[in-house]
């Protein structure tokens, strides 16, 4: 569910407790009725029968002082507390060792996720909420064609995968899970430069992504740059 209201864009995926799939984004309360308004959105939450949420604060955020006020009643920084909005407009390198494969089947999607669930370290409550949600997005995806998901091979074994969202302008990168047995081999950067080719082949060269403290090193080494910041809260109002 995705609710748009003039200060603030609502995100809630129903089915799913992660504080990752609900969010709210593009926050401009007005200062007057800020305090007011974060009660509002925690209480549309509850509604929706979410216990925790993330805000998702960026440099337009309004009031200046809106992650403070956050803080005050009682939000806590999620994780890294900031992801760093990175952009390349100049081709990876290759890394010629790695096979990447987009997916084209559901069962190929599936074993995707499950690379990604093994090293996000889900427990096995949190794999069968996710699992049971997979069907309907592989389904979606395909009417769509607004996404793809990709895997890594070496040897002919599945090591990594990712996915891309298709935007009218740029590649959003929307995750990348490397087995930790492989890492450092180039697994990340080979899975980058695969959605990178499928942007140039979309007409849109160029990569956007959501940089988290571990990957942002990375990103920089091989071309992307920073274009701004969000921090993020966790809510637990509920």
């Amino acid at each position: 569910m995705r609710l748009e209201l003039p200060d603030c864009v609502l995100f809630h995926q129903a089915g799913l407790s992660f504080p990752e799939s609900g969010g709210a984004h593009r926050l401009r309360f007005d200062p007057g009725s800020a305090d007011g308004r974060i009660e509002s959105v925690r209480a549309w939450f509850r509604d929706q029968g979410r216990k925790e949420f993330l805000w998702w604060v960026g440099p337009s955020a309004t009031p200046p002082d809106l992650e403070a006020r956050l803080l005050g009643h009682g939000a806590q920084p999620w994780r890294d507390g900031v992801i760093a909005s990175m952009l390349t407009e100049q081709p990876p390198p290759k890394v010629p060792a790695i096979d990447v494969r987009r997916v084209e089947t559901y069962e190929d999607f599936l074993v995707a996720r499950e690379i990604a669930w093994a090293v996000a370290g889900f427990t096995a409550e949190q794999e069968a909420e996710y699992r049971a949600t997979q069907r309907a997005k592989w389904d979606s995806r395909v009417k769509a064609r607004d996404a793809a998901a990709y895997l890594a091979y070496v040897d002919g074994e599945h090591v990594g995968s990712a996915d891309m969202l298709f935007l009218p302008f740029a590649g959003f990168l929307s995750g990348a899970s490397t087995l930790p047995e492989y890492r450092g081999r180039g697994v990340y950067r080979a899975l980058i430069r695969a959605r990178w080719d499928d942007a140039v082949r979309r007409g849109t060269p160029a990569l956007i992504v959501g940089a988290g403290a571990m990957s942002q090193p990375i990103l920089e080494r091989i071309g992307f740059r920073i274009v701004a910041e969000q921090h993020l809260l966790l809510d637990r109002s509920a």
